[in-house]
């Protein structure tokens, strides 16, 4: 009998981090600012930098903590309107919450990706846009800077599970004002903790480093493109010094450690988790009961997991093909079908009254997620393959034998 593969464990750790963790276990030279001016939280950001091709770097506790930091630097006024996705994490909303705003909810397809004329249509009064790239699905990109710009509003991108995506070969989260990305444990890089954001904006990554924490003239360590010394950083920071408040929001050197390393890995990851996600959407798009929409034209993904929409099933039988599926090895997250699940916008109840999404919710409760990770081998994916495919024919097979 087969086992089913662990699609939780993340990849270990590199080798190459192992020695400096043991430094700095030893020497305890954990606080990025007690170290010289290359801390390794400082060296990754400038590597996180360089890798994608953005002039500016800052390493915060979390993506959460990156989005929230994104939106104090813009210096948006209490009570701004920032449109997001319906299909996100809580904790996109969540932030703006924390940053005084008011999340503006729009549509999403079937296809995971934002509703364009629902996004239009809600444009006039807003302040700042958030689009989130949920579960590394790219929303059409050209209409939406497009539309923000012709408003002059700022669009911040959560690439939490985008790191390695291209848009018409520009990568994601260099295309809005501002990027963020995670180091969660699932995705790309792991640090079991932490996130960046990126920019190209001096003031912006000013304003933002200095509200992470970066107190009296701890500003001074940071640098502008490729390591060197930037005047036109270093005056933003003289501006805004003493002007703004300390959210502490740092990330630690151990953490930066761990993540240095796995930058080399994140070209072999993209490749493997493509691989592995076109290879099982097409074996899923040949069920009559299951599909995997396509990608946008200009996007080439780098999936860490595979999101696929139950066809011609009551909620019943949804249920009934998530028990199925697990029996068989593989667990399935129905989005709408999950008790308190977050990324359900009905439940984001700390928001008060929600608006009416018909669309999102009707992709929601049929929408279907399951872990596949770069680490997988094929015969790992023909085992997810056959559990989902069987699963689906376990439900709606008598419906095909009885003609019912």
């Amino acid at each position: 009998m087969t086992l089913a593969p662990n699609v939780y464990d993340a990849e270990p750790i590199p080798e190459a981090a192992r020695a400096e963790i043991e430094r700095l276990l030893t020497s305890g030279d954990l606080f990025r600012y007690t170290s010289a001016d290359d801390s390794p939280v400082a060296l990754l950001e400038r590597e996180f930098a360089d890798m994608i091709g953005a002039k500016y770097a800052l390493a915060v506790a979390s993506c959460s903590a990156a989005l929230f930091l994104s939106l104090k630097a813009l210096g948006l006024p209490r009570g701004a309107r920032v449109l997001i996705p319906a299909f996100t994490f809580a904790a996109v909303p969540s932030s703006i919450v924390h940053a005084d705003c008011v999340p503006v909810l729009v549509e999403v397809g079937d296809n995971y990706r934002i509703d364009i004329a629902d996004f239009e249509a809600k444009l006039d009064g807003a302040d700042a846009v958030m689009i989130s790239h949920m579960r590394g699905h790219t929303s059409d990109m050209d209409a939406i800077m497009a539309l923000a710009e012709e408003r002059g509003l700022p669009v911040i991108e959560d690439a939490a599970h985008s790191l390695g995506t291209e848009w018409h070969g520009k990568k994601i989260g260099t295309i809005g004002k501002i990027g963020c990305f995670s180091f969660q444990s699932y995705k790309l890089l792991n640090a079991g903790e932490g996130g960046i954001l990126i920019t190209d904006d001096p003031d912006i990554i000013a304003r933002a480093v200095i509200m992470s924490g970066a107190y009296e003239h701890n500003w001074k360590k940071h640098k502008g493109p490729h390591g060197e010394n930037s005047p036109a950083l270093q005056e933003a920071f003289a501006r805004w010094q003493n002007q703004l408040p300390l959210y502490n929001t740092r990330l630690g050197n151990m953490s930066a450690a761990m993540v240095r390393p796995q930058l080399a890995e994140v070209p072999r990851r993209v490749r493997d988790g493509r691989q592995n996600h076109d290879y099982v959407a097409g074996q899923l798009n040949a069920s009559p009961w299951l599909t995997v929409p396509k990608k946008l034209a200009p996007e080439d993904r780098a999936p860490d997991s595979i999101q696929f929409n139950l066809v011609g099933m009551t909620d019943a039988e949804a249920k009934a093909f998530q028990d199925a599926a697990a029996r068989r090895g593989v667990k399935v997250q129905i989005f709408g079908l999950s008790t308190d699940n977050a990324r359900a916008f009905w439940n984001w109840q700390f928001l008060g009254d929600l608006p009416e999404l018909p669309r999102t919710r009707a992709m929601l409760m049929r929408a279907c997620d399951a872990r596949l990770p770069a680490r997988l081998t094929r015969e790992d994916c023909d085992f997810v393959v056959e559990a989902l495919v069987g699963a689906a024919e376990d439900i709606k097979s008598p419906e095909l034998a009885y003609g019912t």
